[in-house]
């Protein structure tokens, strides 16, 4: 019999399409869901005959008491290398192996960059007072050149956005506890004195950092009063990072310009939920990682995970 693979939440439908699946369906039957799975009841009803999983990012919780309510599951692959819903030690314990594939930097510095621009030309409103007929010109952009952009966070992606930033000819600041000044230079940056200092100078805030418990509610009411009341945030790291209900109030309040958000709280948004009637926030439904490129790179290493596992040589484990 061959084994039974689930690849969870294919929005777009295009999981199947983006590899070549082909060279394991005579060991492996691959179903694409394309309706998310909400809860752990719904997860272990739905997975229970599976033999093999393939998830999307970290939007899918797999707590060890999860993996214990699927002995069929014995391979786990994550797209990126790095999850922090995943309990290793329970998929250990349980014989589960949990492997990886490559993430690109380059899609989520082109949200970032479409998030911010939207931001700061009015994109949206114009655009939709345009096709609707409504008022010729209603809003007024706010600059970039010459004014100051602040990275919380200057790894692979927030170097990259720093670099955008300065050929935009902004001034570019970055903070994160561990940072250098030799790390900021690299990518023409300043280091900024703190992160207060960071937040109350800077045009425009852009999140780039790893979750963790350093950095959970790194941003909360307290950083966000520091802001000019002219100024924006855009967070396309992860949700956690930024207090939620402070920026709902922060929006609400106008005691910043606006936001871009692409990471939430829950995933997928549900109806009801208060980010999607926020004043001031221009929001996307975590496209961060969608490029046509990245899904080819995740599907197409998931395969090679497979085979690799099928082979009993698994490559790219976890974590």
């Amino acid at each position: 019999m061959r084994l039974r693979c689930a690849v969870l939440d294919d929005f777009q439908g295009v999981a199947t399409e983006s590899a070549d699946w082909s060279v394991i369906e005579d060991r492996v039957e691959v179903v694409a869901l394309r309706e998310h799975l909400d809860g752990e009841d719904a997860l272990a009803a739905a997975l229970a005959d599976y033999d093999i999983v393939v998830t999307l990012r970290e939007r899918v919780p797999f707590p060890g008491s999860l993996i214990a309510r699927l002995p069929r599951l014995r391979l786990l692959v994550a797209s990126g290398m790095r999850n922090s819903v995943i309990d290793y030690a329970a998929a250990e314990a349980h014989g589960v192996t949990v492997c990886g594939t490559a993430s690109a930097s380059t899609p989520p510095v082109e949200l970032t960059w479409a998030l911010l621009l939207g931001l700061a030309r009015g994109i949206v409103e114009e655009s939709g007072a345009l096709r609707s007929g409504g008022p010729w010109q209603s809003t007024v952009g706010a600059d970039l050149h010459g004014r100051r952009l602040g990275l919380l966070g200057l790894g692979k992606i927030g170097g990259r956005v720093a670099q955008v930033g300065l050929a935009f000819g902004m001034r570019v600041a970055a903070w994160s506890q561990n940072l250098t000044g030799e790390r900021a230079a690299e990518v023409g940056a300043e280091l900024a004195a703190s992160k207060e200092d960071l937040l109350a100078t800077s045009d425009f805030v852009s999140v780039h950092l790893a979750l963790g418990d350093r950095t959970r509610s790194l941003v909360g009411a307290a950083e966000l009063a520091l802001m000019k009341p002219t100024a924006y945030l855009v967070n396309t790291s992860r949700a956690a990072i930024v207090d939620q209900d402070a920026l709902l109030a922060a929006l609400h309040e106008g005691r910043i310009a606006g936001a871009g958000v692409d990471v939430f709280d829950v995933e997928p948004l549900p109806a009801d939920h208060p980010m999607r009637t926020a004043p001031r926030l221009l929001a996307t439904p975590h496209l961060g990682y969608v490029s046509r490129a990245n899904y080819e790179t995740y599907y197409g290493q998931a395969v090679e995970d497979i085979q690799a596992y099928l082979a009993g040589a698994p490559v790219r484990r976890l974590p």
